[in-house]
Formats: C-alpha cells, structure tokens, sequence
C-alpha cells in the first residue's frame, strides 16, 4: 500500500484525535497546525 496525498489528511486527523483525546491542552495546537497544512496543501504551495 502507498500513502499518497490523498490518504495523509485523514491519517492525520485520527492521529490528531488521539492526541486530543489523551491530552485535551493540545487542541489548540494540534488544530492551528492542521489548518495551515491543509491550507498550504490546498492552495498548492507544497505538492
């Protein structure tokens, strides 16, 4: 099995969820890093 782009987002989010999960302080962090990788992904910036 290859992990392409389209299969890292939501790799990353249940990985995220875990870390929420196991310790809830870390959302704000955890959710502003999401937000700019997934916005510099989306505008095309890193391919």
């Amino acid at each position: 099995m290859t992990v392409g782009i389209a299969h890292l987002q939501p790799i990353v989010s249940l990985i995220a969820g875990i870390l929420i999960l196991l310790m809830p302080r870390l959302l704000n962090y955890i959710v502003a890093i999401f937000l700019i990788i997934s916005g510099i992904l989306g505008l095309g910036l890193i391919r």
